[in-house]
């Protein structure tokens, strides 16, 4: 299986988030896990929200954020990896001046279904 960068159509998640599911179950025969890049404006946040079954790996590649993770809230940038477990609400700010990527790993795999929007705001 290949999937080929500038072939993947961008869409809006529910967290406001542009992703391109590089590799999902759903779209490309892989079974178990997915793999997409979000992007995130400069000055933009995406919804606090959380996954009640994915697990999620956020690794940074471009541009600087400020993260939060349950309670915790924290800088990051290229190289910084964050790992979200099932349950936990979360949100990311984009800092910079140029646009925020990251390389989203789920498992299982991302889905709309499981995405909760919360109300709460915990800044």
């Amino acid at each position: 299986m290949k999937t080929e960068y500038e072939k993947v159509q961008p869409y809006q998640t529910k967290d406001g988030s542009e992703i391109r599911e590089l590799m999902h179950p759903a779209l490309h025969g892989n079974r178990r896990q997915s793999l997409a890049e979000a992007v995130v404006a400069p000055g933009a946040t995406t919804l606090l929200h959380r996954h009640h079954e994915t697990e999620e790996l956020y690794h940074i590649t471009h541009g600087h954020g400020l993260m939060t993770l349950g309670d915790a809230r924290f800088e990051v940038k290229p190289g910084d990896t964050v790992a979200i477990l099932p349950g936990t609400p979360h949100r990311i700010e984009n800092t910079g001046h140029n646009p925020l990527h990251i390389l989203c790993a789920c498992s299982p795999p991302y889905a709309h279904d499981d995405t909760e929007i919360l109300v709460q705001d915990l800044a």
